[in-house]
């Protein structure tokens, strides 16, 4: 099993989680479309030729966005990374990708 995580304004949220859970993450037993968020400013100075969704060049801007986390099989990880690059607004996205240890190894 795999975390994905990434960082999206809060208005392209829903767009994004939809697309993360269509493309297989966030499945858990007998449940689907699982995600957490949480909600927080990011900050970015976008640097020449930069080509920003949101603010201006060599400007401070701040976005209310939501932090998505999912978990992910491994075989599908490709396909949710390719639907995350597809449908988030931001030119560099950002995207952290953890392996995660079986509960299971600890008699959880």
């Amino acid at each position: 099993m795999f975390k994905i995580i990434t960082y999206v304004p809060v208005e392209d949220a829903e767009k994004v989680r939809q697309a993360m859970g269509d493309a297989g993450a966030g499945v858990l037993g007998n449940y689907h479309h699982a995600s957490f968020s949480t909600r927080g400013i990011g900050r970015f100075i976008p640097s020449a030729g930069a080509h920003p969704a949101i603010g201006k060049i060599g400007k401070l801007e701040e976005v209310e966005e939501e932090k998505i986390e999912v978990i992910c099989q491994k075989e599908k990880v490709k396909e949710v990374v390719a639907v995350i690059r597809k449908t988030h607004p931001y030119e560099e996205i950002p995207l952290e990708i953890y392996q995660l240890i079986n509960g299971e190894q600890f008699g959880g």
